[in-house]
């Protein structure tokens, strides 16, 4: 059993082909593959596949650079540089410039009236609890209700006073200037996989370079106007100052590592990151309070500036690649299923007709083997002293016999088999017959066997001298068989101990008579002559016998028994088998 799996893994299994002589269907395919392998290139060196991929690893730092002249109502004019407009980064990546200001000078520690808006007006004392913070309120509230002009009251509060008053944003901006500020970005980056830094200040470029260059005439300059990065991102910076916002600046390195070509630059790219149609938006732009201190007369003062602004978010994306020739083998392995789409392409233009209905047809002859889905290595059981059958796994380690039966049926007898069995009664003298030596007695020769009608016919085609039987294996409950070389032959006629079916006169004139298998195999084959049975057609028809007896007979039985009839048995028989089978049977 090992030996013959061993044996069963060296094989080798292919599909089957079916080539058709076509010209246009010829055309057809290598006009599709063309088109499959001009694709596949494409690709290849479009998207660099044959390429071992890796993500970027970066560190982004700015500088801003510029002054503006800010002119405040009823205070004069101020001058912004760059410490003013851009003060420390809120975020990695990124950097803030002021385009607006709300400015409320000469703040001080005490006591005053809340600004009034949203319901914070009050008519008496009542209105105001002592204590109370809430999170729109400049302070605490010291629960008395004061003027905050001639006709409106306030609850009080103890904060910087006077509190920030006004809560839209000048326009135009005051900043607005800040659009001709420059700002410097350095992006270093690194690739792990291969060991290669690099930064968008490239080799070549020197500080003279630096000075003068101008994006509009080099991409690659890595000195940016703001202005014209808010223009790029498709936006009006005088509209985006009032209020602020978010611009990304997006810089993608796609770099090409390989010797002959390589080529490793960044390219930059504008957008907006936050939503624009400031009506649409709950607290729109982007702001922050910072304050300025100063000592008078002993006291602390403050001046209290609301900054609106732009804030640039520098994102930094790309890959390189290097030749792999792993990569290149698993692209090419992976698009030669590709190919498979000529096939089934070609396939539903035959099978769909539209090609020719008779090569479609012949074609799905061809190819197309119908198979029914049977279970398989399910064997059937009969024991002479079981009524029913017993559907036993093909056994692997233990021998037929002593298997347990997947299911248990009952056996369905033909009734045309049993009465054609009750009438063939003949003359026929018993003979002692060893299943396990598979030998007739003695002084019976094989070619007496052949010419006489009647004679029983071995179980195989060896003939052995005579010679003891030997003991029966352990499996065996009748006495009479024999050792089997496989297990699926391992089984025995009863299921319990006692006496063998071969024994039985019925086994001997249905399996074995000559006559009654000449007559079956006249049946099958009505042109062949009872001359020309050999030993194994007429063993093989007893096999068949033998089954149709203890397993059930086919449909058509009956007819097979009715030709029987005329051709074995006597004339006198012939009104008695036809009174005792077909007359119930019609009526």
């Amino acid at each position: 059993m090992g030996c013959s799996c061993l044996l069963g893994l060296c094989q080798y299994e292919t599909t089957k082909l079916v080539r058709i002589q076509s010209l246009r269907l010829g055309s057809l395919k290598w006009a599709l593959n063309g088109t499959i392998l001009a694709f596949i290139c494409v690709m290849l060196i479009w998207n660099r596949r044959y390429q071992q991929l890796e993500l970027v690893v970066s560190s982004v730092t700015a500088k801003v650079k510029g002054v503006s002249e800010v002119s405040l109502p009823g205070q004069g004019g101020f001058v912004w540089d760059t410490v003013d407009l851009s003060p420390s980064s809120q975020d990695r990546n990124s950097f803030f410039v002021v385009t607006n200001l709300m400015v409320t000078r000469g703040q001080r520690q005490g006591r005053c009236a809340e600004v009034p808006f949203r319901g914070r007006e009050c008519r008496s004392n009542k209105d105001c609890e002592r204590g109370l913070w809430e999170t729109q309120s400049h302070g605490i509230q010291t629960g008395s209700c004061v003027k905050f002009d001639v006709l409106k009251k306030t609850c009080e509060v103890s904060a910087w006073c006077p509190v920030e008053a006004k809560n839209r944003p000048p326009r135009p901006a005051l900043l607005a200037t800040a659009e001709n500020f420059t700002v410097l970005i350095k992006n270093n980056i690194r690739f792990p996989a291969f060991n290669y830094i690099r930064r968008n200040i490239l080799p070549w470029m020197n500080e003279a370079y630096l000075k003068s260059c101008d994006r509009k005439r080099d991409p690659l300059c890595p000195i940016f106007r703001l202005g014209d990065m808010v223009r790029e991102a498709g936006e009006n910076f005088k509209e985006l100052a009032v209020e602020g916002g978010v611009i990304g600046l997006q810089i993608k390195w796609d770099c090409d590592l390989d010797r002959f070509t390589h080529r490793c630059l960044p390219v930059y790219s504008f957008r907006r990151l936050d939503e624009r149609e400031s009506n649409k938006t709950l607290y729109p732009g982007l702001n922050y309070r910072f304050a300025r201190y100063r000592e008078v007369n002993g006291a602390e003062e403050r001046t209290l500036y609301k900054a609106f602004g732009i804030r640039f978010d520098v994102m930094v994306f790309g890959q390189a690649g290097r030749f792999s020739f792993i990569q290149l083998v698993l692209y090419i392995g992976s698009t030669l299923s590709y190919y498979a789409l000529t096939t089934l392409f070609l396939d539903w233009l035959i099978d769909t007709r539209c090609y020719s209905s008779e090569v479609g047809q012949r074609y799905s002859e061809t190819k197309v083997e119908a198979l029914q889905d049977t279970p398989k290595c399910v064997l059937c059981v009969s024991f002479v002293d079981e009524e029913a059958l017993r559907l036993v796994k093909r056994p692997r380690k233990r021998s037929l016999q002593e298997s347990k039966p997947l299911t248990v049926q009952p056996r369905k007898v033909d009734l045309y088999f049993t009465r054609v069995v009750f009438v063939l009664r003949t003359s026929y003298s018993s003979r002692s017959w060893c299943v396990w030596c598979g030998q007739l007695p003695a002084a019976e020769s094989v070619s007496t066997r052949h010419d006489n009608p009647e004679t029983i016919l071995p179980l195989s085609d060896d003939t052995k001298p005579p010679g003891p039987c030997a003991p029966p294996p352990a499996w065996c409950n009748c006495s009479r068989c024999s050792a089997a070389p496989v297990h699926t032959e391992a089984l025995c006629c009863r299921a319990s101990r006692g006496p063998c079916l071969a024994s039985s006169t019925a086994f001997e004139r249905i399996v074995l008579k000559r006559s009654v298998l000449e007559a079956r195999l006249l049946y099958n084959d009505p042109l062949s002559g009872a001359a020309q049975r050999s030993v194994r057609e007429l063993r093989h028809c007893a096999y068949d016998q033998y089954m149709a007896w203890r397993i059930g007979a086919p449909p058509l039985t009956h007819l097979f028994f009715i030709l029987l009839i005329y051709f074995i048995l006597p004339s006198e028989l012939k009104n008695h088998f036809f009174r005792g089978v077909l007359a119930p049977q019609i009526c």
